[in-house]
């Protein structure tokens, strides 16, 4: 088990990231919440990470809280939620936002995230009320990170993969791009304005 890499990043493309370790590159799937903090390319980071196997492939996420791993864990315990899902939780809400809205019931809001419906949201606060309250209080700032060029495509591309569909993505990047904006930026803007 993979449980934590220290190494310096070699690129970032949201959601996806990749960590040289003493020359071994780890690619791992990160949500927008730790993308948002993470360092420029060529400059060390510690990624805390998941290690999951399935028959056909082998993932690797990471995140830079230890907090959000454990909600990236606990919130697939819920019946129908894998980890796409749990990606999607991470990078449109922070942590403590998320326990909150578990705690005080609040299903439409949750319903919002890409994913979600009603009765997933209603397993959710079902299933994951009580453990909540460890992650309340975490809330994680969050900073632009300086991404490649282009950022409202690659600002569609990473709403694709968190669950948008094409022509969704496109229209909320869109909305959400003001001048001079880097993609988590953009991402940022269009996830908080889907859950409005």
């Amino acid at each position: 088990m993979i449980g934590r890499l220290r190494g310096i990043l070699a690129y970032k493309s949201p959601p996806w990231l990749m960590v040289d370790v003493n020359g071994v590159g780890y690619e791992l799937e990160a949500p927008m919440s730790t993308i948002y903090d993470l360092p420029e390319v060529g400059r060390e980071v510690v990624l805390f990470t998941h290690y999951a196997q399935k028959e056909d492939s082998v993932s690797l996420y990471g995140f830079l809280r230890d907090n959000e791993r454990r909600l990236f864990r606990d919130v697939q315990k819920v019946s129908g939620i894998g980890a796409k899902i749990a990606l999607a939780i991470l990078s449109g809400t922070s942590v403590d936002g998320f326990a909150r809205m578990v705690q005080a019931g609040d299903t439409t809001a949750l319903s919002k995230i890409p994913g979600i419906g009603k009765k997933t949201a209603e397993r959710i606060v079902v299933e994951l009320r009580e453990r909540m309250d460890g992650f309340v209080g975490n809330a994680s700032a969050a900073t632009n990170a300086a991404l490649p060029a282009d950022p409202q495509s690659e600002a569609v591309i990473a709403l694709q993969q968190l669950g948008y569909k094409p022509t969704e993505a496109v229209r909320m990047a869109a909305a959400a791009t003001a001048p001079g904006d880097d993609a988590a930026l953009i991402i940022r803007k269009a996830l908080q304005a889907a859950l409005r």
